[in-house]
């Protein structure tokens, strides 16, 4: 199995899947880069080289004490991308708390790395509502998220996910069996990692972030039934910031559109990349692009 090293040491597991024009898939709080195999799948057949990591903390990653925020992890995927072998512009593709690291990526990295970007139930541009940010989640509430994790971390978890995949008692857009694999996938992550995580991504403001993604094909999706992430804050403000990208609003749709909309999903990212980033993958050695450090 690839593994990269981190900047401290941390072993970061990450699958490389395909070959030709090199897509990242940055994958959401608690899960794991499993959460993109079906996407990876179509993305291959359409001539795509995809890169999968687990982020650290979850999954086969390292679990170590520190190193969770948004710097450290958009680190981690240039020493990903420098252990590949990959030095030609990359698209990122981020769920979720993943989208925050394909804005920090960008503004650390710049544009000239980066290809095209996918912002799907994204946190940028920021979670925690603020005086200047009335859109976002009350701070009660993400305290009260907090206890409970902190009380019950795996009843947490579970009932996370109903929320999650807009499971309830008229609406079951997805099978048992895909909440017990998303389960599965973030009780692998350790328990420090999973508060750690989860307060980069409510508390992280990316607003200064936004105008590195100034010339980069943007693509944004975002269900309107997102209990998680709601799209008032998030989605439709990152399409009211960045006028050159698209968004497209997934009507009546929870949070994990990966799974709920799993065809309409695959199909967007799809066309998308296919259309932005034809022909990326040609020989750069001449002008390889050198990873900031």
């Amino acid at each position: 199995m690839p593994y990269a090293k981190g900047k401290d040491g941390t072993m970061l597991y990450y699958k490389d899947w395909g070959q030709g024009d090199p897509v990242v898939l940055l994958h959401g709080w608690p899960l794991t880069g499993d959460t993109f195999d079906d996407l990876a799948i179509k993305l291959v057949d359409a001539g795509k080289r995809c890169i999968i990591p687990d982020r650290r903390g979850f999954g086969r990653s390292d679990q170590p004490w520190t190193g969770y925020d948004y710097d450290t992890f958009a680190d981690d995927v240039a020493a990903i991308l420098e252990e590949a072998d990959i030095n030609q512009p990359v698209a990122l593709v981020g769920f979720s708390m993943g989208g925050g690291e394909v804005a920090r990526f960008l503004s650390k990295q710049g544009k000239g790395r980066v290809s095209a970007a996918v912002l799907a139930s994204s946190v940028v541009p920021k979670v925690a509502q603020s005086d200047d940010w009335p859109d976002g989640v009350p701070q009660s509430k993400l305290d009260q998220i907090t206890a409970e994790m902190k009380t019950d971390r795996a009843g947490f978890l579970k009932t996370f996910l109903h929320q999650f995949y807009g499971w309830g008692v008229l609406s079951r857009p997805v099978s048992e069996g895909v909440i017990d694999a998303g389960f599965h996938q973030a009780i692998q992550a350790g328990a420090r990692p999973t508060y750690a995580a989860a307060e980069a991504w409510a508390m992280t403001d990316f607003r200064p972030d936004l105008p590195a993604f100034e010339g980069v094909p943007t693509l944004i999706l975002h269900g309107t039934s997102d209990q998680n992430v709601p799209i008032e804050g998030t989605g439709r403000k990152v399409a009211e910031a960045l006028p050159h990208a698209t968004l497209i609003e997934y009507d009546g749709s929870p949070h994990g559109i990966f799974e709920t909309d799993k065809e309409r999903f695959c199909r967007d990212v799809t066309e998308f990349l296919t259309r932005e980033t034809r022909g990326t993958s040609a020989d750069t050695s001449a002008s390889a692009i050198p990873l900031n450090s």
